[in-house]
């Protein structure tokens, strides 16, 4: 294999392409620096911090669902309490009025007896009294019936009036 002369100049590099080459990169690099690099740094930087931003805005959004979780499981637990305290609060309003219900059916039923008993022990003294008075009718018309067949002749009535006459000059 055989170089020419173009071959081997593109190879070695000569002085001056080096001092030129080394200038340029050292410009572009001040360049660079100068208007790439710093705000390069800076969209980092700032990136960086949104980031950040973000990261510890949704900590907290994280920490306040969880105090919003415990908060709501609070608030049901009270609604759970006072739900079985209502309940509790019925259970016992509804005995009271059963068992005052069956308090005044006990008094009116005692007071029905008693009106009952009441009724009875007058109509009993009704029928007593009714049979006395005709007992007394009965033993009128009979004394009556016996006392005209007796005295139907003129004989038995003296007789009577004269017996009567002496009872009463005794007494």
């Amino acid at each position: 294999m055989k170089f020419t002369i173009l071959d081997v100049a593109l190879v070695t590099p000569e002085i001056g392409l080096i001092f030129w080459m080394t200038l340029t990169f050292l410009i572009v690099l001040f360049l660079l620096k100068k208007f790439a690099w710093t705000p390069i740094m800076q969209a980092l930087k700032d990136r960086e911090e949104t980031i950040e931003g973000a990261l510890s805005q949704a900590q907290k959004a994280k920490e306040e669902i969880a105090n919003l979780k415990s908060q709501n499981e609070q608030l049901l637990k009270e609604a759970r309490m006072e739900r079985d305290k209502i309940i509790s609060d019925a259970n016992t309003a509804s005995k009271q009025i059963i068992e005052k219900a069956q308090e005044e059916a006990k008094v009116q039923a005692n007071k029905i007896v008693k009106d009952a008993k009441n009724s009875i022990e007058a109509e009993k003294k009704a029928a007593l009294t009714e049979v006395k008075n005709l007992v007394a009718e009965l033993s009128i018309d009979i004394s009556e019936k016996i006392l005209r067949e007796k005295l139907s002749d003129d004989k038995s009535q003296e007789a009577l009036v004269g017996k009567y006459l002496k009872d009463l000059n005794v007494n």
